[in-house]
């Protein structure tokens, strides 16, 4: 290579780690390199040059959803009964991390709204049919954390209060909220869960306003006044967290079978992982071009040139290739193990939550190595990198990343104690 060149470290397209979950038997369904190549021309044309508008905005526009959704993302993991190509985890990596480099706003928001296909796609059928059935191309925000008592009454639920970090709300035709329920036949104590609610039952309040992923709409669902939610659209984190939810008994594919946090944290991580990669792609360009003033010393030299800058590049390299690793590794197992009839174990659970939020963090240590060494003129608003580093950092501060958390809980499991966390 001629040492005039920039080094390309986007990933292989053909993916890192092969898993049955690359491949379908739905009709129609695109393949995943396709896919991928729509994703990656959205990242370098349209998502790259509506960034600041988007987050401008704060949130993801109807017409950039539109796109996602005329490239076929939020079919990706939607069940082949309603039209969807039945993928799994790690083709879904592939596709948000791409997005991120161009916009990781606008990938957050898709990755909530491909997520939660595959969440639905765990549910009752009945929740899948009123959802889909009355409108196929519905897609779903949600807000996980139990705020509130769900009230037991003949058929269903009532259920009212306020749902914070909604992602992709304006977008959302439903929405899942966490709840409590109270004691019944199969879980004799009070437990958590969601209830799927339409958007006529529910208000935003438009309450996002943020200095990292600001353009991701994470608004908050309030119910008012209360109103009934069927049985059917009960889905507790047992069943979730299960190796058999509901949805598959009716969806065949084991992709369904996964347990919840064994992979959907990969929603979150996987846009910090673009965004790494942009970051570390805008810096390689500004190295490549960019001379210095240098206020006492080092003026007139090329970015490239300085020591600490080719250190801080090969860092940050080696930080995502490291992230990446750990979650297609992770991701792709919990897939081979589905797909071969066995259940996901509570130590493989607990591994995977270790390394979404280690790899979180190892993408923003990359972001903070190359913004480090870009100077003043890497504020301006105007420079995508300053994006990729609030952005990269606001979402390693997510709770479900928090290393401190994670890891005490790991800890525990592997000092023989009773973990405490969510896996």
């Amino acid at each position: 290579m001629n040492h005039s060149e920039t080094c390309d470290f986007t990933p292989p397209e053909a993916a890192w780690f092969d898993t049955p979950a690359r491949r379908t038997s739905a009709p129609g369904a695109p393949e995943c390199a396709a896919l991928l190549g729509r994703a990656r021309d959205l990242a370098d044309g349209y998502l790259k040059e509506n960034a600041r508008r988007t987050e401008a905005e704060r949130r993801v526009s109807e017409h950039t959803t539109s796109l996602f959704r005329e490239a076929g993302f939020f079919r990706l993991m939607q069940p082949s009964r309603f039209g969807g190509y039945e993928y799994g985890f790690t083709p879904f990596i592939d596709i948000i991390s791409e997005l991120a480099r161009g916009c990781p706003s606008s990938s957050w928001g898709c990755s909530l709204g491909m997520v939660h296909q595959w969440l639905l796609g765990t549910c009752p059928l009945q929740a899948q049919e009123d959802v889909w059935g009355e409108n196929p191309d519905a897609i779903l925000c949600g807000s996980y954390a139990p705020v509130t008592d769900a009230q037991k009454v003949d058929g269903g639920y009532l259920v009212s209060g306020k749902w914070h970090w909604s992602s992709n709300i304006d977008n959302s035709s439903w929405a899942f909220i966490g709840v409590f329920f109270p004691p019944d036949d199969e879980i004799p104590e009070k437990h958590a869960g969601f209830l799927l609610v339409p958007r006529s039952d529910w208000e935003i309040d438009d309450d996002w306003f943020t200095a990292g992923q600001a353009g991701t709409g994470s608004k908050t669902v309030w119910i008012e006044k209360p109103v009934f939610v069927p049985a059917h659209r009960k889905l507790t984190f047992a069943q979730a967290s299960s190796n058999n939810p509901p949805g598959s008994l009716t969806n065949d594919n084991p992709v369904y079978r996964i347990p919840f946090l064994s992979a959907v944290p990969v929603c979150l991580v996987a846009p910090i992982l673009g965004a790494a990669q942009g970051a570390i792609d805008e810096f390689m360009h500004i190295a490549g071009v960019r001379v210095t003033r240098g206020a006492v010393a080092g003026g007139g030299g090329k970015l490239r040139e300085f020591f600490p800058v080719q250190s801080r590049v090969a860092e940050a390299t080696a930080l995502l290739d490291a992230a990446r690793l750990l979650i297609y590794r992770d991701t792709a197992q919990v897939e081979q193990m589905a797909a071969a009839g066995h259940a996901i174990d509570v130590a493989t659970r607990i591994r995977n939550r270790r390394d979404h939020a280690f790899a979180a963090r190892m993408a923003r240590d990359a972001i903070n190595a190359v913004f480090d060494n870009v100077g003043g003129n890497g504020l301006a608003l105007d420079q995508p990198i300053q994006r990729f580093w609030r952005d990269g950092n606001a979402i390693a501060k997510h709770i479900s990343l928090n290393w401190d958390a994670v890891s005490s809980m790991v800890g525990q499991q592997m000092l023989g104690l009773e973990p405490k966390g969510q896996y």
